[in-house]
């Protein structure tokens, strides 16, 4: 998911994505129900064989560090990148990411997934940062709130001194783009959800996925593909009127209804019926007011992971056929908390749902939010008192800060990163290995350290992969376990420049020599073949720091850069539209499993902002 205000490193916090973890086929899913997440992954390993060697053959190559024109395109076509012009092919990416769906091998999924991945990477589109923690500041008299590893935050059992409170004052981010849980990508997004949604299962204090409007796990069949759930009775919308199966079965079509917009109306491609997405009929249905079928086209190891996220949240009747019902507040929702009021770009004010099936938990009656990008203000706010929880602090003010008792630092499942939109003016003429050699040249310059150390400063790992370091592989282990396979650069596609600067300078310019471009007797970049990008980015201090940083960077062989601020909406209506040469961006998984981190790269995909396919 997409996240707002950077994460631990830079200004905020960022999310964003914009919009977060799930397990394997041995043992219990991080973020699952026990019960569910064994028997879905007890079916799909019967199938499992012995361990494929596909990913491995895949993932090596020396055409990783290039040193003349064939190895330069062997570096792209060997990870099966074709076209005619500046752009891939993404159909055999396309493909790909649909046998994975329905591969009941976990061994050979694993495989796939490491051979996606290097697809992706080849592209040079994605050149990965650093992989996410998250920051924020509390008021040492608030406990009980608690966030997830997606950056999804939970404020309805916040106390204060350890007793329920009247109003708790929050800043997440600036104005939302979307509170229809449907239409949301992005973290902050995705907090403001569960305060007024919540659906069949939601997550607790301990990162597992537990039963909230459904009364207990789910059924599932042998085959692991049959999905039976059991609804809690006496369920209620927050005007009073009877929420039941058949409102989580028409939510559930409403996302996936291509005339909706969901970004994330992929997540239910593992249903049956779903299809290429352009006339899906997911097979759901409710066979009584309080029992849910539906059914898969293959195991799902992440099931339960999924059905905790926010495009699974009902929505009320209003909602269908409207692309404005939440646009203010006073909405129907059934989550812990409703929305009283909003003031656009200045506050929100969310006030206790009585109607919500675990009111008497819900510890806090008011929760007001503070809607701002600016962190030396919001700064200001959190230490006058006016507001209690900042989730972003300036980067300048980090290690004032770090070793308060109010300075928290957690664990994240995410990537901050560079993309580059692959239909930009700025690879026009070139071919698909010159456009990718180009984008791979300009990452390789980039000190990643130096932005861990000088502005993220909260000990964030360098990222040499788009997918989490950390992030299981769906088959008992950790997908980037260098035991099973082997990378291209130790155990990711880049040797960061802190580590290895006159290799990759040298490796840059041979790639922007086959690109086109001449240099002089001192690598700097001719007159004649001038290199003039715009980078993509959102307020914050952070945000901007990494801008400047990648700046000096690339200046060091002669590519002007010049950065663009926006507001966070105009910002991420931008990227998704392709209005841009190159962005920040961030993701953090919604579920634990790499597959998450792929398919958002498909060419239907809402959230590839990267216009791969497109």
């Amino acid at each position: 998911m997409k996240k707002k205000a950077l994460a631990m490193v830079l200004v905020g916090t960022l999310s964003a994505g914009l919009l977060a973890a799930c397990g394997d086929a041995s043992a219990p899913a991080s973020g699952s129900s026990e019960a569910a997440t064994a028997a879905a992954t007890e079916a799909a390993a019967e199938t499992a064989t012995a361990a494929s060697t596909a990913s491995a053959e895949a993932s090596t190559g020396d055409f990783y560090e290039p040193t003349d024109a064939d190895g330069i395109e062997d570096w792209v076509t060997e990870a099966g990148l074709t076209g005619d012009g500046q752009a891939p092919d993404w159909s055999a990416y396309d493909s790909l990411i649909s046998d994975i769906y329905t591969d009941t091998d976990l061994a050979d999924r694993d495989a796939k997934m490491h051979q996606a991945e290097t697809m992706l990477m080849a592209t040079g589109a994605i050149v990965p940062l650093y992989y996410y923690n998250d920051l924020y500041l509390e008021n040492t008299s608030w406990t009980g709130n608690y966030a997830n590893v997606f950056g999804t935050k939970f404020f309805q059992t916040s106390l204060k001194d350890g007793k329920p409170a009247d109003v708790m004052k929050i800043n997440l981010a600036s104005e939302p783009d979307h509170l229809d849980p449907q239409l949301n990508s992005s973290a902050d997004g995705a907090a403001l959800a569960t305060a007024a949604f919540v659906g069949l299962y939601t997550y607790d204090a301990d990162g597992n996925v537990v039963p909230a409007l459904a009364d207990g796990d789910p059924t599932i069949s042998d085959d692991g593909t049959e999905y039976t759930v059991k609804m809690k009775s006496g369920l209620k919308w927050s005007d009073g009127s009877d929420l039941n199966a058949e409102d989580i079965v028409n939510s559930w079509k409403r996302a996936v209804d291509p005339t909706t917009g969901s970004d994330y109306a992929y997540l239910f491609s593992v249903f049956d019926g779903y299809g290429d997405g352009t006339n899906p009929d997911i097979n759901v249905q409710a066979t009584d007011d309080t029992t849910i079928t539906f059914k898969l086209t293959a195991p799902c190891p992440y099931m339960m992971g999924l059905l905790a996220f926010p495009v699974f949240m009902p929505v009320p009747e209003e909602a269908f056929g409207s692309d404005s019902w939440a646009n203010e507040a006073g909405f129907v929702s059934d989550g812990p908390y409703t929305l009283k009021s909003w003031t656009h770009n200045e506050s929100m004010v969310y006030v206790k749902n009585p109607n919500y099936y675990d009111a008497a938990n819900v510890s806090v009656d008011e929760l007001d939010f503070m809607l701002s990008a600016d962190d030396t203000a919001i700064l200001a706010a959190y230490q006058s008192g006016d507001i209690d929880y900042a989730d972003t602090v300036p980067t300048g003010e980090i290690q004032n800060l770090k070793d308060g008792d109010d300075f928290h630092i957690i664990p994240n499942l995410g990537t901050y990163y560079v993309g580059f939109n692959v239909n930009s003016p700025m690879f026009e003429g070139k071919t698909v290995a010159q456009a990718a050699a180009m984008r791979r040249a300009l990452g390789l310059l980039i000190d990643r350290q130096y932005i861990v150390d000088t502005i993220g400063q909260t000990e964030q790992k360098v990222a040499t992969s788009f997918i989490p370091y950390s992030m299981s592989n769906g088959n008992g282990g950790e997908f980037k376990s260098t035991d099973d396979y082997a990378f291209p650069a130790d155990d990711g596609y880049y040797k960061d420049y802190s580590v290895a600067p006159d290799q990759n300078m040298a490796e840059a310019i041979k790639l922007l020599e086959y690109a086109g471009y001449q240099f002089d007797d001192n690598n700097m970049l001719s007159a004649d073949t001038p290199i003039t990008i715009n980078y993509l980015t959102n307020e914050g201090t952070g945000h901007e720091g990494v801008a400047q940083a990648i700046q000096q960077d690339l200046s060091t062989i002669g590519v002007q850069m010049n950065i663009s601020v926006e507001d966070w909406q105009t910002f991420i209506n931008d990227r998704k539209q392709g209005n841009y040469d190159v962005a920040r961006q961030g993701w953090l998984a919604d579920y634990d499993d790499p597959i998450n981190m792929l398919e958002m790269y498909q060419s239907s995909s809402g959230n590839n902002d990267q216009q791969l396919g497109k």
